[in-house]
């Protein structure tokens, strides 16, 4: 009988090798118990395999029922239909790469385990709906019609005839390759000279959706790469949300104010822009929150800037500069009346027969009450104007207004502001300088003065360390240069101030006019006030170039200067520089010291 058993052969023996009936008896009972109890332990857990596959056989059968039917209610009322089935419809739709779509069934096979209750659904949720929403597909390039470009750039800014031209070169490079290509652009100039809004007409020309990031006081850089989807609150970056915002894959995006990056603890912002705005690697951008590649190539990225002092060298060489300079008296009076003035009255509410405002006023105005390179201060005065015509029309009925220049002091409800005009009488030690400040560009006056004492050097008026150290340079010129005026800086200080000593002032452009000031001083001669001059100087006794020309003629302009002295350096940045501003002034360059003074009668 122990063939018939399913025992070893070991066992086997050990039941033949038995001394007695009775022990070889047990021995085989002991086999038979564990054969029965074998067989009943196999025939429970066949039975327990065949219910848990029955029921994993049911629940398949009425999930897909339950799918058949969802698919059946989201055709009949597709204001309700699931989210699950929402979101497999848009990545089915959305033509994603290949990457993409994979995280995204990926997260989608994550959220439908996790259920409405889950607690991380709805971070699941609102990754899904974000990388559903942007646009995957590669739109076609269309023709550009540089007429019409050119249409829409001088209808929508006066001036400005370098800038316009560069852009239509950019579009024709673009016409010509039929993709995205050409250099980075970045627009530099002084608030209100029409920086961000010729972007919004780039975008126009092209037939493009405009989008718009500002990155002014951005210390993180997880604020253009995004932040990772491990951290609680994560957000994509600014550039993947403007990306979103657009709804398409090639949008013109206006980097504003990348002159404003900050760098702290949180990364540096100004790096994480080298990907963006490089067309070797924005083509596989890869934002932390999406975790997958985006491509960026076909995106025209515009970046503005009031300065170029405080960008990151190899962020600077990825772009082009194009500065902006600031607009002319003649310049602001055709953009007034051409679009500030028509924009204010709409906006007011006031028909064109109702407000009459003369030319004489206009020039007033920008004159008289704003104090800057652009026109955004301009647009707020024309603001103030329409808003007082607006109460003097509702309250007295009447019928038409006109402003004259005398009126406008109580229309604008201020004073006319005070600028610095050309010195009216010239004393030995004062000398005008030109210098650049956000607005715009301003004169300055350099003023110097011997006093009884031992030989100091006083400086006053809020100078910056750049400032200080071009007087210490100008002081060592003329001690060089006067020998024999030795004793007058041995037994007396020496005392400089730049007015308006509430004011900081710094900048590598003050050297020349410091120079020719103590001079001045020192020979007892005067220089003409109608003179001006901008320029650094060396040990050497050469003028070193600036930055800045254009809105710095036209400040002398402003004033009323005739003539200007400019590093011979600079003489390429007189192109950039209104034909208006140099009909009125005579620019003479200079490569040394000894030209200024020789010139300025001083030697």
């Amino acid at each position: 009988m122990s063939y018939q058993l399913t025992i070893s052969n070991e066992e086997k023996y050990q039941i033949l090798a038995a001394d007695t009936l009775s022990e070889r008896t047990e021995r085989m009972e002991q086999a038979v118990y564990q054969y029965l109890e074998a067989e009943k332990v196999k025939k429970e857990a066949a039975a327990a395999q065949q219910s848990q596959n029955e029921k994993v056989y049911r629940e398949q059968a009425i999930k897909k029922q339950m799918e058949f039917l969802q698919k059946e209610l989201d055709e009949m009322h597709p204001e309700n239909i699931s989210d699950v089935r929402k979101f497999e419809k848009k990545i089915e739709e959305s033509g994603m790469n290949e990457t993409a779509r994979t995280e995204a069934l990926k997260v989608l096979n994550r959220m439908k385990q996790e259920g409405e209750d889950g607690h991380e659904y709805g971070m699941l949720y609102d990754y899904l709906d974000f990388v559903t929403a942007l646009s995957w597909r590669k739109e076609e390039m269309r023709p550009v019609d540089l007429k019409e470009a050119r249409k829409i750039l001088d209808a929508d800014h006066f001036g400005l005839e370098k800038v316009k031209r560069r852009i239509v070169q950019q579009l024709a490079v673009m016409t010509l390759n039929q993709k995205q290509s050409g250099s980075i652009l970045l627009f530099v100039g002084a608030p209100g000279t029409g920086k961000t809004s010729i972007g919004q007409s780039i975008a126009k020309a092209l037939g493009r959706e405009y989008v718009r990031v500002s990155l002014g006081g951005i210390r993180d850089e997880a604020e253009i790469r995004g932040h990772r989807r491990t951290y609680v609150g994560a957000m994509p970056g600014r550039i993947m949300e403007g990306i979103k915002r657009s709804g398409v894959s090639n949008p013109v995006v206006v980097l504003d104010e990348v002159d404003k990056l900050c760098k702290d603890y949180g990364g540096d912002p100004s790096s994480a822009l080298l990907e963006v705005l490089d067309p070797e690697q924005n083509s596989n951008f890869t934002d932390h929150y999406m975790n997958v590649p985006y491509d960026l190539s076909d995106v025209l990225f515009v970046c503005t800037a009031n300065t170029t002092d405080t960008i990151q060298e190899p962020l600077l060489n990825r772009m082009e500069v194009i500065q902006f300079p600031g607009y002319t008296a003649s310049e602001k009076f055709q953009i007034a009346k051409r679009h500030l003035l028509p924009r204010a009255m709409e906006e007011m509410g006031i028909h064109q027969e109702k407000l009459k405002v003369s030319d004489s006023t206009l020039r007033t105005i920008i004159s008289d009450y704003t104090m800057e390179a652009g026109v955004r201060g301009l647009k707020k005065r024309l603001d103030t104007l329409c808003r007082a015509a607006a109460v003097r029309l509702v309250e007295g009925n009447n019928r038409c207004i006109s402003v004259t220049p005398g009126q406008l002091q109580k229309y604008l409800d201020m004073k006319p502001l005070l600028h610095d005009h050309m010195l009216e009488q010239q004393q030995p030690g004062v000398v005008t300088g030109l210098a650049w400040t956000q607005a715009g560009g301003e004169i300055l006056f350099i003023e110097a003065l011997f006093t009884k004492g031992k030989g100091n050097v006083i400086i006053t008026g809020q100078l910056g360390d750049v400032m200080k150290e071009s007087v210490q340079i100008a002081v060592s010129l003329v001690k060089n240069r006067y020998p024999d005026k030795a004793e007058l800086f041995e037994k007396n200080d020496l005392h400089i101030h730049v007015p308006s000593g509430a004011v900081p002032k710094d900048g590598p452009s003050a050297g020349i006019t410091l120079t020719t000031a103590i001079v001045s001083l020192v020979t007892g001669k005067t220089v003409s006030p109608k003179i001006a001059m901008t320029g650094e100087v060396s040990l050497r006794g050469c003028v070193m170039p600036i930055g800045g020309l254009p809105e710095k003629l036209m400040a002398a302009v402003r004033a009323g200067i005739k003539t200007v002295f400019i590093p011979v350096e600079n003489e390429n940045d007189l192109d950039e520089v209104p034909l208006e501003v140099k009909k009125s002034l005579e620019i003479i360059p200079v490569h040394t010291v000894s030209d200024v003074l020789e010139k300025t009668g001083l030697c």
